[in-house]
C-alpha cells in the first residue's frame, strides 16, 4: 500500500489542467466515493495493525495534498478568466422567451380591479369545506341534489366534509364573523364532480360577490353589474336580467351580456340570440342572513357569482375549457401581449 500511495503522490504534484470540467473530473477520479484514494481508506483495515500508523498518516498526507492541488488547479483557471458557466451548444440561438401569466390569472385579477373601484374588498377561504358552509347555511334543502356524491366530491365519503362547489362558503364565514356593513368578492377554485369536456370540468374558478347593508336594493345590484360589464366588455356592453332560481337568494336572475362578438345582431357564438349568460345573481335570502347571525329584519344585500373560465372565453374567444389546465405553451404564449 506504501508504494501505491507513492505512486499516487507523484500522480498528483505532476497534474495539470486547462478547463475547469478537467479539474472536476480529476476530483472525482482521486477523491470521489469511488476515487482511487478513498479506496485506499477502504482497504485500510487490511493493513497490519504493526503498521496502521504509518500508513494512517501517509493517507492523510496523500488525502490533504489532493485537496489542496485541486483547489489550487481550479483558482489558477479562475485567475486567468477560465469561466464556471458551460455553453448549452443545443440553446437556440434566438433569444429566449419571456413566459407570461395565466390567462385565467389576468381575468381574475381584472375582475378584482374593476370591483375595487367600487368599494369590493377581497376575501378567501378553504377549499375543504364542512357541509354547513357550503350548503346548510346558504338554505340548500337536505334533498337538493348537489349533496348527491354524483354532483360533489366528498372527502372519504364523509357526509359533512367536501371539496367546496362555489366560493359561497367564503360569504357564509364572512357574514358570520363581520358585521355588516360588507361589501367583498371571494374568488377562488372550486370542484364539481362532471364530466371532463370541452364546456365543462371537474375543478374551475369562481369569482363571487356580496353587498350587505341597510337598504340595500335589487337596483343596487343591477348598477354595480352593469358598471362591470362595462369595464370589462366595453363601454357599448348592455345587460338584461332574466328571473331564476338560486337556493341562496331571492329574488333571484341570471344576468346576459350583449354578445361582444356580433354587438348583439346574432352570431353563431351568441346562437344568433345577441345575448350570452355570464352570471347569476339576486338579493341575499332572509334566511342565509339569520343563519349568520345578522338580523334580516335591519339589513338586506346582494349576491352574484360568476365562472372566471366562462369570462375568458368571451373575452378571448376560448372554446375549450381544457386548454386553461393542460400547461400547453403554444396556448398560453399567445397570452404574452396581455399584461
Amino acid at each position: 500500500m506504501k508504494n501505491k500511495i507513492q505512486q499516487l503522490m507523484d500522480e498528483i504534484n505532476s497534474l495539470r489542467v486547462s478547463t475547469l470540467d478537467e479539474a472536476e473530473a480529476l476530483r472525482i477520479k482521486y477523491l470521489s466515493k469511488k476515487g482511487e484514494i478513498t479506496s485506499l481508506f477502504n482497504d485500510f483495515r487490511n493493513v497490519a495493525n504493526e503498521d496502521k500508523r504509518e500508513v494512517g498518516q501517509l493517507l492523510n498526507e496523500l488525502k490533504n495534498k489532493a485537496q489542496d492541488k485541486l483547489n489550487e488547479l481550479k483558482e489558477s483557471l479562475s485567475a486567468s478568466g477560465v469561466s464556471e458557466q458551460k455553453t448549452d451548444l443545443t440553446r437556440t440561438a434566438e433569444p429566449v422567451k419571456l413566459g407570461t401569466r395565466h390567462p385565467l390569472s389576468l381575468v381574475k385579477q381584472e375582475i378584482a380591479e374593476i370591483f375595487s373601484r367600487i368599494g369590493f374588498t377581497i376575501a378567501e377561504g378553504p377549499e375543504i369545506e364542512n357541509d354547513w358552509n357550503v350548503f346548510g347555511a346558504l338554505n340548500f334543502p337536505p334533498e337538493h341534489p348537489a349533496r348527491d356524491m354524483q354532483d360533489t366530491f366528498f372527502i372519504e365519503k364523509n357526509p359533512d366534509i367536501l371539496l367546496r362547489t362555489h366560493t359561497s362558503s367564503v360569504q357564509t364565514h364572512v357574514m358570520s364573523s363581520q358585521k355588516p356593513p360588507i361589501r367583498m368578492i371571494f374568488p377562488g377554485r372550486v370542484y364539481r364532480n362532471e364530466a371532463i369536456s370541452y364546456r365543462a370540468h371537474c375543478f374551475f374558478h369562481q369569482v363571487e360577490g356580496l353587498y350587505i347593508d341597510k337598504n340595500v336594493s335589487f337596483a343596487d345590484l343591477k348598477q354595480a353589474l352593469l358598471y362591470f360589464a362595462k369595464e370589462m366588455f366595453g363601454a357599448d356592453t348592455q345587460i338584461r336580467l332574466r328571473p331564476s332560481c338560486f337556493p341562496f337568494t331571492e329574488p333571484s336572475a341570471e344576468m346576459d351580456i350583449s354578445c361582444n362578438l356580433c354587438g348583439g345582431k346574432g352570431c353563431a357564438f351568441c346562437k344568433h340570440t345577441g345575448w350570452v349568460e355570464i352570471l347569476g345573481c339576486g338579493m341575499v335570502d332572509p334566511n342565509v342572513l339569520e343563519n349568520c347571525g345578522i338580523d334580516s329584519k335591519v339589513y338586506s344585500g346582494y349576491a352574484f357569482g360568476m365562472g372566471v373560465e366562462r369570462i375568458t372565453n368571451l373575452k378571448y374567444q376560448v372554446k375549450d375549457l381544457r386548454l386553461f389546465s393542460e400547461n400547453d405553451v403554444r396556448f398560453l404564449g399567445e397570452f404574452t401581449g396581455a399584461f
